[in-house]
């Protein structure tokens, strides 16, 4: 049993197959499935899922890479996250990668929204959901700063290296793996997989983005996760059914779920 804990299952690239992608879902033994939100207006779909699937999970956010979208206030994100089935603030954190020409200044549009949403994490008392590229001495700084151990939450889709891993799981951060990892490319962070303690370990899909192998360059989805935790259970030589009852453990923890509701 299998838990994706990132996905955006209201893309374009799922409005016309769900029904497929969650029946896959099941055929796979994936049982939830966390959908995130990345910016206001589409964040109704996001949550009318979670509504609609009692298997589904939501968050509430904007992702740090939206620039010309709607900003969230501190109150909204509090009061939208009293909702049973929004799990998380997030997703949120820094994003330099498309930075270009511009100056470091002129990124604090970014970095005042990521401490809005620490700050709604901790008063909502909701788990924060952190992307973080290109920028990851900044976003371990602002969340040291603005106290973001007092909630926890999930590195996303995790690239950084084994330092900034300990540094966050010093916070209270699980580390989350996408298909990035089982690219032949990806050795180092292989490595660092192998270095994270199964205890603070979540796999995602991030779909309909980072397929893994093998269905590397076709549109992803949830179902796919089994073959991320199959190769991170080989990768740390651990049995699929340890990693996959592990992971499980790892999601309702780290979003602070009752099971007794799942």
């Amino acid at each position: 049993m299998f838990i994706d804990s990132h996905c955006h299952l209201d893309f374009p690239e799922f409005q016309s197959r769900l029904p497929e992608v969650l029946s896959n879902m099941e055929k796979a033994n994936v049982q939830h499935a966390l959908c995130v939100s990345v910016d206001l207006p589409d964040f109704p779909k996001v949550l009318k899922l979670a509504e609609d699937h009692t298997h589904l999970y939501a968050s509430v956010g904007v992702h740090p890479d939206y620039e010309d979208t709607p900003e969230p206030s501190f109150e909204f994100l509090v009061e939208t996250a009293k909702h049973p089935k929004i799990v998380a603030i997030g997703e949120t954190g820094l994003d330099y990668y498309r930075m270009g020409d511009r100056s470091y200044e002129s990124m604090e549009w970014q970095r005042e929204r990521f401490r809005t949403h620490i700050r709604a994490a901790i008063a909502s008392k909701r788990p924060l959901i952190i992307h973080t590229r290109s920028a990851s001495a900044d976003t371990l700084r602002i969340l040291q700063e603005e106290g973001a151990s007092k909630i926890g939450g999930v590195m996303h889709c995790f690239t950084e290296s084994l330092e900034v891993a300990q540094a966050a799981m010093e916070m209270g951060f699980f580390i989350s793996f996408s298909g990035i990892v089982t690219f032949k490319s990806a050795k180092d962070l292989q490595e660092t997989c192998r270095q994270v303690p199964l205890d603070k370990l979540l796999i995602e899909t991030d779909s309909p983005y980072l397929a893994p192998v093998p269905y590397r360059g076709k549109t992803n989805e949830p179902a796919w996760v089994a073959q991320v935790g199959e190769f991170v259970a080989d990768l740390k030589g651990v049995s699929v059914e340890r990693l996959a009852k592990q992971t499980y453990d790892n999601f309702f923890e780290c979003f602070q779920i009752d099971r007794s509701f799942s």
